[in-house]
């Protein structure tokens, strides 16, 4: 088969497009063709070494696809059946052996590689607002990176549920996507020179001088601050990634000065960890596109060979939507 492995940690030119002996499944594990697989911001930072990972390694948690072979032991799927997974390394390949704890079942009807662009950024945007922090009928809601993947998903979900989405972006184009998700307002931010008060002293104008009650922070470094002064008394800022960077230690007693504000830094697996949740949260995102009542922005897709490309584009922040590799 043909996979993408770094060889090393570094930018996207460690990223190697080569030929591999097909893997063969595990007990508990599937054997699955991969139909796409999503690229995402985790796995960039396991490729420059942020998260510690063993080189070479084939990249790529994400994906959707067809299972073709079962390992030992394994209940509840066949071959044939059509699954997305958001946490099998190595699923940046033509075949990957994915968990059957964490495979979930495509509804009918629903595109391979619509799914496939759901698991990860989907389940995220579901934890989010549902779970992380709760959002409901008047709470205002600042989200960082409006356009990108989680971020329109983010919108649509903390939307439907009653709240008040205010967006940055950096571009119109950006602004108008984050507006038909379901936007509020966008805030353009690239023209800021000081995006710390600039963005705040904005959202407070759009807030009555209160701020928001939850700040959904997908970018770090370069927005933490602003997030963090655009909160309201008792508000909840939820720092959710670092596209930008990763965020430098700070004084926890700017928690308090601020208004007894929370602080969280949340991860997928920690609102996945039973198979109930998990279930749940994918039932729910999986059914809602099949529905048509959640609406996927395909942003780009790669072919399998490109995935430095991919990587380029995405850091580069220079992708709306979902970016995918298509073997």
């Amino acid at each position: 088969m043909h996979a993408v492995v770094a060889r090393e940690a570094g930018g996207p030119e460690v990223l190697q497009y080569t030929e591999l002996p097909d893997p063969t499944p595990g007990a508990g594990e599937l054997l699955v063709r991969v139909a796409a697989a999503g690229v995402n911001f985790i796995d960039t930072y396991r490729r420059r070494g942020v998260y510690r990972m063993e080189y070479p390694h084939v990249v790529g948690v994400e994906g959707a696809g067809v299972v073709e072979a079962l390992g030992e032991g394994v209940a509840g799927f066949a071959v044939g059946d059509r699954v997305a997974w958001h946490d099998a390394p190595g699923s940046y390949a033509e075949l990957a052996t994915v968990p059957a704890a964490q495979a979930v079942r495509v509804p009918a009807g629903l595109d391979l590689t619509v799914a496939a662009a759901l698991p990860l950024q989907g389940m995220t945007a579901h934890y989010l607002v549902a779970s992380t922090f709760e959002v409901g009928p008047g709470h205002d809601v600042l989200l960082t990176a409006g356009a990108g993947g989680v971020g329109l998903l983010v919108t649509q979900l903390a939307a439907a549920r009653g709240g008040r989405v205010l967006t940055t972006v950096s571009s119109p184009e950006k602004a108008a996507l984050a507006a038909m998700a379901g936007a509020a307002h966008t805030i353009d931010y690239a023209t800021m020179d000081d995006i710390t008060t600039e963005l705040s002293a904005v959202v407070r104008d759009l807030t009555d001088g209160q701020g928001v009650h939850v700040a959904y922070d997908g970018v770090g470094r370069a927005t933490f601050d602003a997030s963090l002064a655009s909160l309201r008394r008792r508000g909840t800022l939820v720092l959710f990634g670092g596209a930008s960077g990763q965020v430098p230690p700070f004084d926890p007693q700017r928690l308090n000065s601020g208004g007894s504000l929370y602080l969280t830094r949340p991860t997928l697996a920690h609102y996945t960890a039973t198979r109930a949740e998990l279930e749940w949260r994918a039932g729910e995102v999986l059914g809602a596109a099949a529905a048509g009542d959640l609406e996927v922005r395909l942003g780009a897709t790669y072919a399998l060979a490109d995935a430095a490309e991919a990587h380029a584009a995405l850091e580069g922040r220079r992708t709306t939507g979902k970016v995918l590799l298509v073997p």
